[in-house]
């Protein structure tokens, strides 16, 4: 096993040339400095890793005008030459896994144990996307009695992704993919605390022949850069990973100009553990759906419901085992938890602490700082929570578990249901009937039962309620990147009214 010192030491020659020069912006196939540099520091101890191009309404329009203006060979280009664009890229990926997944726990504070697999999760969804790319325009024929209807499906025009700071390369890679594999130009802008790996994906792409102008990276704010790629005429749709919040002011944004719009968006999502489940495996799968990747990330299981019958004893092994989770540096490999992504991150993870004091819950294990420099917070539980507590309704999204009781099913389900998401919902029972009765009643549109978060890439993903509109994975992502077109041909001379004789 890699030992901490090795990933520091790989990591500064990693890091070498972005201290030097700067984490540029690339718009049609050039390298820009941007309006001006703003800072990207570590978690882990607030240094500075690099400046970063400042991307103003001036960058995006030149992005936006390179990639419409890349937009109608790429569409043209036969599938099957997308694909074998996209296999490059993903070889290339593999080819950087260590550096991609060093930079990204530097960058945002994740742990290295997940973060290790982050760059091939992303080469995966290159991988799988390049193999729809040849059929993703098919469409189906649609007989009737007078016509034959074909429909046929054509990428909508250059899109704006924007992207999260939580697990950056791998979301990237989830929502470019279909994109490029579907047809489409793209203008990414990733999240301010989290740029480098964007840049890596971009300079990979560009190295594996995707021609110039099909993705063009603009580093910036939200409301600097986001605002004027929501705006912007020639972009046809915008892909966002974040706040609900961010989300509804994408939406108004792009009114004007009748955006398409695909959000992936917030979650309060509920673990329910009814007593005749296998306790072992719910009790792990708690543990890892809300303390991994530190917790930040929007299908975490935030909320546990657990019925009283079964409470005290599953609350008692769940403190002990928050309590003995490894907090400490990324990169070395026996962390399980690392900094929060920000100290403004850090503060508002922070007040929720206070607030779940404030309101009578039991903070039974965690809520503190962990060292005196860094976003380091131990691993937070809260005990005897009642449903209308902030702490049981709004997102922290951080190692923070809220857990409530709940008497019978249809107490559980009042609760589950009872908050602004819907994104996830994850159940464990041993009783097929009510497995079956309990997911049909749960407002999400994603759920799990007696299973942690397991992707399978062909599978919706995506939630109902303020947790997003649209849905990601296998043919639907190319429903948001692709219009769909009928052309009826009369087979016949059918009857037709006549005016005017």
């Amino acid at each position: 096993m890699t030992d901490l010192a090795t990933h520091l030491a790989r990591l500064e020659d990693h890091l070498a040339r972005f201290r030097r020069g700067g984490i540029l912006n690339l718009i049609g196939g050039q390298d820009e400095a941007g309006e001006g540099w703003f800072e990207t520091r570590s978690p882990v101890d607030d240094s500075l890793i690099a400046q970063v191009a400042l991307g103003t309404a001036a960058t995006v329009d030149r992005a936006a005008r390179a990639a419409k203006a890349a937009f109608p060979a790429w569409a043209a280009m036969p599938g099957a030459e997308r694909k074998a664009v996209l296999h490059r890229i993903a070889d290339l990926i593999e080819a950087r896994a260590e550096e991609i997944a060093l930079c990204e726990c530097w960058d945002t504070g994740q742990a290295w144990r997940f973060m290790s697999k982050a760059a091939l999760r992303g080469a995966e969804n290159f991988r799988f996307f390049a193999d729809l790319a040849p059929g993703a325009r098919d469409g189906q024929s649609l007989p009737s009695p007078d016509h034959l209807n074909i429909t046929s499906r054509h990428p909508i025009g250059p899109v704006g992704v924007i992207t999260p700071w939580n697990t950056p390369f791998m979301l990237s890679t989830w929502k470019i993919a279909p994109a490029l594999a579907a047809g489409c130009t793209v203008v990414h802008k990733p999240a301010e605390f989290s740029p480098l790996t964007a840049r890596l994906l971009a300079e990979i792409c560009h190295e594996a022949g995707l021609p110039p102008g099909v993705l063009n990276l603009v580093n910036g704010m939200g409301e600097g850069a986001g605002k004027a790629l929501t705006e912007h005429p020639d972009i046809k749709a915008i892909a966002f990973v974040g706040e609900s919040r961010t989300g509804s002011a994408i939406m108004k944004q792009g009114a004007d100009t009748l955006k398409r719009v695909h959000f992936e968006l917030g979650g309060k999502n509920p673990v329910v553990v009814f007593e005749d489940a296998d306790l072992e495996r719910a009790l792990d799968a708690v543990i890892f759906m809300i303390y991994s990747l530190n917790g930040e990330r929007c299908t975490s299981s935030s909320r546990l419901l657990v019925q009283e019958t079964i409470a005290e004893a599953f609350h008692a092994r769940l403190i002990e085992r928050v309590n003995r989770i490894r907090v400490g540096h990324p990169l070395d490999p026996t962390t399980e938890v690392g900094p929060l992504i920000h100290q403004t991150h850090f503060d508002k993870v922070a007040g929720y602490v206070a607030i779940g004091q404030a309101e009578g819950a039991t903070l039974a294990a965690g809520g503190g700082r962990v060292g005196e420099t860094g976003c380091f917070m131990r691993p937070t539980l809260f005990t005897d929570a009642r449903p209308e507590m902030r702490i049981a309704q709004e997102e922290v999204f951080g190692p923070f578990l809220t857990s409530l009781r709940f008497r019978d099913d249809a107490e559980a389900l009042g609760i589950a249901n009872g908050v602004a998401y819907g994104l996830t919902g994850y159940v464990w029972t041993n009783d097929l009937t009510r497995a079956l009765r309990f997911s049909e009643g749960l407002e999400a549109g994603m759920i799990w039962v007696n299973s942690e978060n397991v992707r399978h890439l062909p599978t919706p993903f995506g939630g109902v309620k303020a947790s997003g509109i649209g849905r990601d994975g296998g043919d639907w992502s190319f429903d948001f990147y692709m219009e769909t077109k009928n052309t009826a041909f009369a087979l016949g001379r059918h009857k037709m009214q006549r005016l005017g004789l």
